[in-house]
């Protein structure tokens, strides 16, 4: 969260863009979390609503996008491509190509909201063919929807988000203390079971 901060507060909307591009591409960046950064800046005067909630849906519809088409232009071969192949497993494949078959839109919608399938979701939309109008007003509604949300619960309750993560950020502290406590507990059992034993008494 402090990285995405960081990111947000230095460049901004162009920031907020980035981070949610690069998490709707399917890299480890959880889309809500540059949202709900966006909604505590605004909160805080270092971004302007108006703005930033419209970044955060481009961001997030742009990366849709590009994975669709990425699926659509190429096919059956990005399924080949060794970043596609942890996200499309074959079980995978098969249930979203059904869904797809029976439920166009409504696959799509249900998609974006779950964050370990929508990279790999839309990405078997554009394989699928599924028409682009559909998907991209499933997606669009969606996204209306679920972003509007998570800013504005980030906007009005700045405060007790930075609360929350301030005890988070204790909690891991604590953590990572006992664990090096248990890590050296271990070592010194360890020493002392392999250091040179004393000769037995006859």
């Amino acid at each position: 969260m402090a990285i995405l901060q960081e990111l947000v507060q230095r460049f901004t909307y162009g920031g907020i863009f980035a981070a949610l591009l690069a998490g709707s591409l399917g890299l480890p960046v959880p889309e809500e979390m540059p949202i709900v950064a966006a909604g505590v800046l605004s909160h805080q005067d270092l971004a302007r609503w108006w703005l930033a909630l419209p970044v955060c849906v481009v961001g997030a519809l742009s990366g849709d996008m590009i994975l669709y088409w990425i699926g659509r232009r190429w096919g059956d071969r990005v399924r080949g491509w060794w970043p596609v192949r942890r996200l499309l497993t074959p079980a995978r494949t098969l249930w979203l190509e059904a869904h797809y078959r029976e439920h166009a839109m409504k696959t799509v919608a249900t998609a974006r909201h779950v964050a370990g399938l929508r990279a790999a979701a839309f990405l078997s939309a554009g394989i699928a063919r599924v028409p682009f109008w559909k998907f991209i007003v499933a997606d669009a509604a969606a996204a209306s929807v679920s972003i509007p949300i998570t800013f504005g619960l980030a906007y009005f309750f700045s405060y007790q988000i930075n609360a929350i993560l301030a005890d988070v950020h204790r909690v891991e502290r604590w953590l990572a203390l006992g664990g090096l406590l248990v890590l050296a507990g271990f070592l010194v059992h360890y020493l002392l079971r392999s250091g040179p034993r004393l000769p037995r008494a006859h």
